[in-house]
């Protein structure tokens, strides 16, 4: 990040237009289908959990990526944001180096909407620890930003708005960051999903919301998703995972890559994968130097 001369603080305008420019190609992203991205049957997914913010392993994956160097390999990031740590949130700084990485590789470095990014941008309230993430966030960009702080967060707000909610894979995998639970399941409306999202959608209730807070999913439950969506497994984050991973219900892998036992998944799009395969795949991020 560029630094002003007198050393107070990041570059406002330069990291909003940063910002914005990312949301811009989130947009317009080849492999956009509505609200979906939709992966060719060649090349590599390097699939993320939860960063939180996680600087030394954002640096780490991208090393691993090496996309100068690898042109058929795509990332995929979410929950960038909400560091669990005292004080303000800093996790901006994540999130602004993230899009900064979209505009320098803008069709293989991809994102996907998570409930911490959209809490930000709907102003629903988590409490972590005894504080709400959303004001700390927001504290954090008024330490790096001063009085320029409201035209990064306005800029972060398009950048969130602008995230696509999942990825579905041509070797019938489901990328997102979680899925709907058994309440919301008998009510979600899985062809939402192949237009763009209207603000409603990103509330309780709707379908991105639904998409993205889901939790505690049984064997059935999964089943019916698979079906719904074309698709044999799914990859997500959103729960907790102090080892790093989880696999449930034979169909599901959870992925964490904000501690120090985080991980990715690095997967071939071409080959047929089953959860055993992709499992046996998973690299620690304390494995890249």
């Amino acid at each position: 990040m560029k630094l002003h001369a007198a050393g107070h603080g990041y570059d406002a305008a330069a990291d909003a237009d940063t910002l914005h420019r990312a949301a811009e190609l989130n947009r317009h992203d080849p492999l956009r289908d509505g609200a979906m991205l939709r992966f060719p049957d060649y090349g590599q997914v390097v699939m993320t959990g939860d960063l939180h913010g996680h600087e030394r392993n954002f640096s780490k994956l991208q090393r691993y990526a090496d996309l100068g160097n690898t042109g058929a390999r795509h990332v995929i990031l979410h929950e960038l944001i909400h560091a669990d740590v005292p004080g303000d949130d800093l996790s901006h700084r994540v999130l602004v180096r993230a899009a900064r990485w979209k505009t320098e590789f803008p069709d293989q470095v991809h994102f996907l909407q998570s409930n911490h990014e959209l809490s930000q941008l709907t102003g629903k309230e988590i409490c972590k620890g005894g504080r709400i993430v959303t004001f700390s966030f927001e504290a954090g960009v008024a330490t790096t930003y001063g009085k320029r702080a409201g035209e990064v967060l306005d800029a972060v707000m398009d950048y969130i708005e602008s995230l696509p909610v999942a990825a579905r894979t041509a070797n019938r995998i489901l990328l997102s960051h979680s899925l709907p639970n058994a309440n919301a399941w008998p009510v979600f409306d899985a062809t939402a999903l192949k237009r763009l999202p209207l603000f409603d959608d990103f509330n309780e209730g709707g379908p991105v919301y639904s998409m993205v807070w889901g939790r505690y999913h049984t064997p059935d439950l999964l089943d019916e998703i698979a079906r719904a969506f074309n698709v044999d497994c799914f990859i997500v984050g959103h729960q907790p995972q102090e080892s790093g991973y989880d696999v449930v219900h034979g169909r599901m892998i959870i992925l964490a890559s904000d501690h120090d036992h985080g991980v990715f998944l690095p997967f071939d799009l071409k080959k047929t994968q089953t959860v055993a395969d992709l499992t046996r795949l998973i690299r620690p991020c304390a494995s890249i130097a």
